[in-house]
């Protein structure tokens, strides 16, 4: 039985934190997407990131909102596509101050279960249509994001640069530890 209620992967951009979250559904562990990617892959989104990063960011939070609260509407174990202390990582990165509401968030909206970490991997790192940092940029949104959550309180566990089955069956192990 797995004791963890809201886990959450983190790291860098194209590290494999969304095929893993699709391995671990497969094995009948809930999870949440990242809202970031849909809000990116929606008109008008890429051009929201570019031009209005705040912004940007608010509808990142909204949609994290929105995956907390279904999560909390299902109960269980829910393994999270990113979570609140990454868009603390991204509007650093960007250099804007943290608003009240997401600083508020991230202090009282709190994750029990481990918090991974991908690790930026060149060996499977790609640029896409909504992926776009170059990898310079990626390993510092990596350290930007992973500072957030220690700020927070939390201790990332890094995901072994291993195959999917090997990545999952390590997460599956933390959950149940």
């Amino acid at each position: 039985m797995l004791s963890a209620r809201k886990a959450a992967i983190t790291g860098a951009p194209g590290a494999g934190k969304s095929t893993l979250l699709a391995e671990l559904a497969r094995r009948g562990i809930a999870t949440e997407a990242e809202g970031a990617r849909a809000i990116l892959a929606a008109p008008g989104g890429m051009e929201l990131r570019a031009e209005r990063p705040l912004d940007f960011a608010l509808a990142m939070f909204e949609a994290e909102l929105r995956t907390w609260n279904a999560a909390e509407a299902r109960g269980g174990v829910t393994v999270f596509d990113r979570g609140f202390p990454d868009i603390v990582g991204f509007l650093r990165l960007e250099g804007f101050a943290v608003p009240a509401e997401i600083d508020r968030a991230c202090r009282s909206l709190r994750y029990d279960g481990p918090i991974f970490r991908a690790p930026a991997w060149r060996a499977i790192y790609r640029r896409d249509s909504e992926r776009i940092q170059s990898w310079e940029e990626a390993v510092a949104s990596d350290d930007a994001v992973t500072r957030a959550w220690r700020d927070y309180g939390y201790d990332p566990v890094d995901l072994p640069l291993a195959g999917i089955a090997e990545r999952a069956a390590f997460v599956e192990t933390c959950l149940d530890g």
